[in-house]
């Protein structure tokens, strides 16, 4: 379990202040490759992690699946794939969708209490399976929720005089909504930034804590905040280049108490305002994370199509110290997709080494009935 929690906070910086931080791990390519930023676009069925409501305004049908290998630099056998589905059901006014992740971190070797000799083996990994539904309440507005179950399987049974293992359930739900302009005119600029621009945002992993073996210590889930624009620059019949932008912060409060008592962490509901002030207004805006990505395609909707990507991720320093380059392509031809993302920190010297360098996720997709078999994205 020590091993895993290592890991965990290697991999996920502030998400290391929660239990299960795998649900903060941006799961599909796309979006990776626009610097980890989607929840002002949101555009195919991995919306149901970047903001549901963004299926609000797709038609037809998608299935995609990720995988990716993480933490390439530890040479482990970390790994975690990620599959969608999304279907617009025009009798329920809506898409539904629905998600699962499952991230493995590998086998251990369990050892005695007080002997290093090897008693067995065993997995440990973290899954949810979550479902949603988004509708459009007016013609630019669009809204969306989840329902998550989240399994995190630790280690099967506790160390030592421990009863119990390290086994945990609990389940959140998400609130989304997004503004999708279909006509914005500029006074005295005569411009119209209506199906250019689109602003969303997704309040992610409400819910109850979750706890192992000691319920009196539980641990608070992920739940996080995010805030995301997207802009069309350009487009025409074989061009469209797409500008993205994304804050997220972790809504999570810890309380110190005590020096001689253990940190105690809030309940969802009293954290979501008191993880804006327990600390100095300058310190909490410190903890957002900010994303930004460009994304062009080539081609004619209908025909093979062509994309390219790039983004920046950035956490400060003093809150997680991410930071990172992305890229990534994508291919359309019919109704089926193929797209990949890399990460890449070397042009920062002092972490050419750093362990999320060079993770490569992998997404397959296919799409039919609506917007998505006709190639360039039409979500703005």
């Amino acid at each position: 379990m020590l091993s895993v929690f290592v890991l965990q906070q290697v991999g996920f910086s502030q998400g290391g202040q929660a239990a299960v931080p795998f649900l903060q791990l941006a799961p599909d390519s796309r979006f990776s490759a626009l610097g980890e930023s989607g929840a002002g676009l949101a555009d195919n069925s991995a919306a149901s992690f970047w903001n549901p409501s963004g299926a609000a305004f797709l038609t037809g049908q998608e299935f995609s699946v990720t995988h990716s290998n993480w933490l390439p630099e530890f040479h482990l056998d970390l790994f975690y794939d990620y599959a969608t589905y999304r279907n617009y059901i025009p009798e329920l006014g809506g898409s539904v969708m629905g998600s699962i992740t499952y991230m493995n971190y590998g086998q251990f070797v369990r050892t005695g209490e007080n002997s290093p000799d090897p008693l067995g083996t065993f997995s440990a990994f973290d899954a949810a399976v979550t479902l949603g539904y988004a509708t459009k309440v007016s013609r630019d507005w669009g809204l969306g929720m989840n329902f998550r179950v989240i399994h995190s399987h630790l280690s099967d049974q506790g160390a030592g005089n421990e009863t119990g293992s390290g086994i945990a359930t609990t389940v959140s739900l998400d609130i989304s909504g997004m503004w999708r302009p279909e006509s914005l005119p500029i006074p005295f600029l005569d411009y119209d930034m209506g199906k250019k621009l689109s602003i969303g945002a997704n309040l992610s992993n409400i819910g109850p804590k979750i706890f192992y073996i000691d319920r009196a210590q539980a641990d608070p889930i992920p739940t996080n905040l995010r805030i995301g624009f997207a802009y069309r620059l350009m487009e025409d019949d074989y061009n469209a280049l797409t500008y993205t932008l994304d804050f997220s912060k972790l809504l999570v409060s810890t309380t110190k108490g005590d020096t001689n008592v253990a940190p105690t962490s809030a309940e969802w509901y009293r954290a979501l305002y008191s993880s804006w002030s327990d600390k100095p207004l300058r310190e909490e805006l410190k903890e957002v994370i900010s994303s930004m990505g460009l994304e062009y395609w080539y081609g004619q909707p209908g025909d093979f199509l062509f994309s390219v990507r790039s983004g920046f991720f950035y956490e400060d320093p003093n809150y997680g110290n991410r930071k990172f380059l992305t890229f990534g392509a994508g291919i359309r031809y019919d109704v089926y997709g193929f797209d990949f993302s890399y990460i890449s920190t070397a042009v920062w010297k002092d972490r050419e080494n750093h362990p999320l360098s060079n993770t490569l996720r992998f997404t397959f997709s296919v799409g039919w009935g609506g917007k998505a078999e006709k190639g360039i994205p039409r979500g703005i």
